[in-house]
């Protein structure tokens, strides 16, 4: 039988565990799906812990690449055989064998693989509603990207480089500064040593940065705010160092004039067409060499919980992922 990862409690990595799971015959609008790869992303870890509540026991993970094994009667975009990609609920992509639907997956084209692929469409998909949906970055901009060594921080970086933009990007020790360099960020800030606002207004000459694509959260919230531009747009799309606090109106918002936003995939790809055409402009830039993805590490299904570790601890210098 097909393995697959459960949680039946929430709490810290330990509560991962893998089971024998028994896999049936898609529905008409279904496919069936055997994952040879699949991404790992930091949700999985609110998933885990609670702080995304989900009904239990469950699946865990959102995100995977695999061979389709059978498809559903009214399927007609995808074949047996065919080479797909997800990232989207319903959850459980941690797993050997499963049935999705068909609205949530993309083709893939030749050319990228099915680990690349694991590691593009979450983080992909994320850059591509932030930069050129959330806020249109354009050339000569400079903006700031907190986690610049994370993966989709190389991405962000590398992306608004082929259009003609800078980044500063902050990083959390001194280890990671070499991998955001590596990415194309004009100036790194390791924010754990240094007050990265006010080495913001320092390289921008006092003017501040027009945005602040943030997804680390509550250490870094403020001080991204005090960075930003009159009528910047602050982007909070993370929480890796812990829900935000209570947004304060009038002293964090008004007193500039700024925009707060909190985007999600789902806002911006809500059928297949958006999905497929937002993939495959992200299959392209990787095609060409405009965008190039270093998987850092791959874990086993078994090893899932080491991966939750190391994902929580901030080790991992950029993508990794499970193979199934």
């Amino acid at each position: 039988m097909p393995k697959s990862i459960i949680i039946r409690s929430n709490g810290g990595p330990e509560v991962l565990g893998i089971e024998d799971v028994k896999v049936g015959s898609p529905g008409p609008d279904e496919i069936k799906v055997t994952n040879h790869a699949i991404g790992l992303n930091f949700i999985d870890t609110y998933h885990r812990s609670g702080l995304y509540p989900l009904k239990l026991p469950s699946g865990i993970g959102l995100e995977a690449a695999g061979k389709i094994d059978e498809v559903g009667s009214n399927v007609k975009r995808f074949s047996k055989g065919d080479h797909i990609a997800y990232a989207s609920m319903p959850i459980g992509a941690y797993s050997q064998q499963r049935i999705i639907p068909e609205k949530i997956a993309v083709k893939l084209p030749e050319g990228i693989s099915l680990k690349l692929a694991a590691t593009l469409m979450t983080k992909g998909l994320t850059t591509h509603y932030l930069l050129k949906q959330t806020y249109s970055l354009k050339a000569g901009e400079t903006v700031l990207f907190h986690a610049a060594a994370g993966g989709v921080g190389q991405i962000f970086a590398q992306w608004a480089n082929s259009i003609g933009a800078k980044v500063i990007g902050t990083v959390g020790s001194e280890e990671k500064i070499s991998v955001a360099r590596e990415n194309g960020y004009a100036h790194i800030i390791n924010y754990s040593k240094d007050d990265f606002a006010k080495e913001v207004m320092k390289i921008t000459k006092n003017e501040g940065v027009p945005a602040v694509f943030d997804g680390v959260g509550k250490k870094t919230f403020q001080g991204s705010l005090s960075c930003l531009k009159p009528r910047g747009v602050m982007i909070s799309f993370g929480n890796a160092s812990g829900p935000l606090d209570p947004v304060n109106v009038f002293k964090d918002i008004q007193s500039k004039s700024l925009y707060l936003t909190r985007p999600t995939i789902g806002h911006f790809f809500t059928n297949p067409k958006e999905l497929q055409a937002g993939a495959d402009e992200i299959f392209e830039k990787v095609k060409f060499g405009k965008i190039k993805i270093k998987i850092s590490k791959e874990y086993k299904l078994s090893e899932v919980t080491q991966a939750h570790r190391d994902l929580e601890s901030r080790k991992l210098l950029g993508p990794a992922v499970i193979i199934p």
